[in-house]
């Protein structure tokens, strides 16, 4: 995630003169969804304040060809044996290699790879075949696929996990959505053409929209998937760049603001039933792109608050970080 940042400069960027006037999104009286939390660390299960949350269930970004290199492997064994231990559903979203990030695979390439993943974690029943498939190419760091390669890789994916819950096409929103709206239809079209069964859910990361305090993007990209959407990454900026600047922690403050509004937004929607919030754990003074609802020592900041209050939590008491 800290590589796949550098693509989204200027995505987030704060609002100009030219954006739309804030609307409070209403909640909706049927909605109804989960939360969990997206991460990469497995130091995340054995966090005191992560246990009180009491989620059920948990996002795992996995190389594609995570089951062919050893070191990629090995970190998705942790994270997994020890988000299951914990009684944890895992969704598993397959990204680049990071071997190879810029080249992307051949469609045999790929369906070999994740069906080798896929027969090491058998109790993992829910994926993604590409996470933020509409990022783009960034040289040198990292590529991404056309929405016709991203729907043969979603193809290839139900082919080898067809007892799966294979989640559709997962955007990023953008402050722009043209895009977005353009790369989801040619999705569905390709989808189409392949004659293979179009998602029932669909993934979505709004950050452009929450962090703006806005909403209107979520509604239009939600009516365009016209399924279910999992929000399968969303979140409150602590820092990204100089657009989002945590000068004396007012990323904390503004961050744990957002968090209070991402959960107005996910309840105005019916057609969303999961949220997963990225991250747990945040980076230090020199990171780029910070979204933790702890700092780099796992000490729980003011947006852990809002989340711990959300899910009801026994006990939210915490002394909180300052950075």
């Amino acid at each position: 995630m800290l590589l796949g940042a550098l693509a989204m400069v200027g995505l987030l960027a704060p609002a100009g003169a030219g954006a739309r006037p804030l609307a409070p999104p209403r909640a909706h009286a049927a909605s109804s969804y989960m939360t969990g939390i997206g991460d990469e660390d497995a130091h995340m299960f054995r966090n005191s304040h992560w246990t009180r949350l009491h989620t059920r269930i948990v996002r795992y970004i996995a190389p594609y060809d995570a089951a062919v290199h050893k070191d990629s492997l090995n970190r998705a064994i942790t994270f997994i044996q020890l988000a299951e231990a914990t009684h944890q559903k895992v969704l598993v979203a397959f990204y680049h290699s990071e071997h190879t990030p810029t080249r992307l695979p051949s469609v045999a390439q790929y369906q070999h790879d994740v069906k080798k993943f896929v027969k090491l974690f058998p109790n993992v029943k829910q994926y993604q075949s590409w996470d933020e498939a509409n990022r783009g190419n960034v040289p040198h760091a990292f590529s991404s696929p056309s929405a016709g390669a991203a729907a043969r890789y979603y193809q290839a994916l139900l082919r080898v996990c067809n007892r799966c819950s294979v989640i559709g096409l997962d955007v990023l929103d953008a402050n722009n959505i043209g895009p977005t709206l353009r790369y989801i239809s040619e999705f569905k079209h390709e989808v189409g053409h392949l004659k293979t069964v179009m998602p029932k859910i669909w993934g979505l990361h709004n950050y452009s929209d929450i962090n703006r305090l806005e909403s209107w993007r979520t509604r239009e990209l939600v009516h365009a998937f016209g399924g279910q959407v999992w929000l399968t990454e969303t979140g409150g900026l602590v820092k990204f760049g100089g657009a989002y600047p945590n000068r004396n922690g007012s990323g904390l403050t503004r961050a744990a603001k957002v968090l209070k509004y991402m959960f107005n937004v996910a309840a105005s929607q019916s057609q969303i039933k999961r949220l997963y919030i990225y991250n747990w754990l945040g980076g230090t003074n020199s990171t780029r792109f910070d979204a933790g609802l702890t700092n780099a020592h796992e000490q729980p900041r003011a947006g852990y608050l809002v989340v711990c209050k959300q899910l009801h939590a026994v006990s939210c008491t915490a002394k909180l970080a300052r950075n």
